[in-house]
C-alpha cells in the first residue's frame, strides 16, 4: 500500500479543489514520488510488504511517520466537525461500484430534510462534482493527481468551503480504492464501504482492511442480482468474519429499493451529532 512505497512520505501536497461559488482552485504540492524499480510482495516481512532500498524497520518507521502526521489531521477535522454538530461519513469502494450514482439518489431524498455538503474525491476531472452540483447540493472537487486516495490534510481544507448548519451531513466519496483509504482517517464518523452486486463475493476477504475498517457495508446495485451469479448470503458472510459488528444494507439506487433505511440512517447520526455538539456547549456553559 502507498503508505510504505513511498508515494506519501514527500511532506508536501499536491492536490486542487474548486467549489461553485468562484471556482477558485487550492494548489498543494502533493508529488507522489516511488523510489525506481521496486516490486510489492505484500505480506512479507514485518513491515506485511516488501520494497527494495528499504528494510523491514525503514518500512514500518516511514508508515507510521505517514499516519501518525495524517492521524494529527484528522483529530483536527474531527474536533473542527464536532464543534459545528456535523456528521462526515466516508464513502470507499472499488470503481465502478455505483457510489456516486448513490450519493446522487441519497441527495435528491434527503436536501429536504438535513443540510448537505459533499466532497469528491478523483484523481482527475470534475464530473462526479458536476453530477452532485446539478441536484443543488454544494460539491468540493479535489482532484489527486496520481495520488490513491484522500487524506485528512485535503479535507481540512475542503471543509473550509462547506459551511452546513448543525445537524448536516458531508458526504465524502473517495478515490475508488478498496487498498489505501483503509488506512487513511480523514475524521470521519464512519467509514462506508460499498459493494456491488457485479464484482466477487470474496472482496471482503481479498481486500479485508477496507471492510475491517468500516462500520456499514452497502451491498449495492441488488436490481442486476437476477442477472448475475452473486451469492449474497456468502459476501456477507466474508464479511462477517473479517467484521462481525459491521452492518449490513441491501439497495438499488436505481430501484429505490432500501434507500429508505439508508437516508434514514443518515438522518439518525447527524441528529445525533447535532445533539452532542449541544450536550458540549450546553457543559461548557455550566461550567
Amino acid at each position: 500500500m502507498c503508505t510504505v512505497c513511498g508515494c506519501n512520505e514527500v511532506v508536501d501536497h499536491n492536490h486542487s479543489h474548486t467549489h461553485p461559488s468562484d471556482q477558485h482552485s487550492h494548489e498543494h504540492k502533493h508529488d507522489h514520488g516511488h523510489p525506481q524499480g521496486h516490486d510489492h510482495h505484500y505480506g512479507q516481512g514485518m513491515a506485511g510488504v516488501s520494497v527494495a532500498g528499504y528494510t523491514q524497520d525503514r518500512l514500518i518507521q516511514i508508515e507510521q511517520n505517514i499516519l501518525s502526521k495524517n492521524d494529527g489531521y484528522a483529530e483536527t477535522n474531527r474536533q473542527r466537525l464536532a464543534k459545528r454538530g456535523l456528521l462526515a461519513l466516508n464513502l470507499v469502494s472499488s470503481p465502478g461500484a455505483g457510489k456516486t450514482t448513490l450519493l446522487v439518489e441519497t441527495l435528491k431524498r434527503l436536501k429536504d430534510k438535513i443540510p448537505l455538503g459533499v466532497i469528491e474525491g478523483d484523481q482527475e476531472t470534475a464530473n462526479d462534482a458536476d453530477r452532485i452540483r446539478e441536484t443543488g447540493i454544494p460539491a468540493v472537487q479535489i482532484n489527486t493527481g496520481k495520488g490513491c486516495h484522500l487524506d485528512a490534510h485535503m479535507i481540512g481544507h475542503a471543509l473550509e468551503d462547506l459551511p452546513l448548519d448543525p445537524g448536516g451531513a458531508i458526504l465524502i466519496e473517495n478515490v475508488g480504492n478498496l487498498v489505501c483509504p483503509a488506512a487513511f482517517d480523514l475524521g470521519e464518523a464512519s467509514k462506508v464501504v460499498i459493494l456491488s452486486a457485479t464484482e466477487g463475493e470474496d472482496k471482503p476477504i481479498k481486500y479485508p482492511d477496507m471492510f475491517a475498517a468500516s462500520d456499514l457495508m452497502i451491498l449495492s446495485k441488488i436490481d442486476l442480482l437476477p442477472h448475475l451469479d452473486f451469492d449474497v448470503d456468502l459476501a456477507i458472510e466474508y464479511a462477517h468474519r473479517v467484521n462481525p459488528d459491521l452492518k449490513v444494507m441491501k439497495l438499488s439506487a436505481k430501484s429505490g429499493e432500501g434507500l429508505e433505511d439508508w437516508q434514514n440512517w443518515i438522518i439518525a447520526k447527524a441528529k445525533y451529532a447535532s445533539i452532542e455538539m449541544q450536550n458540549v456547549s450546553l457543559g461548557q456553559g455550566a461550567a
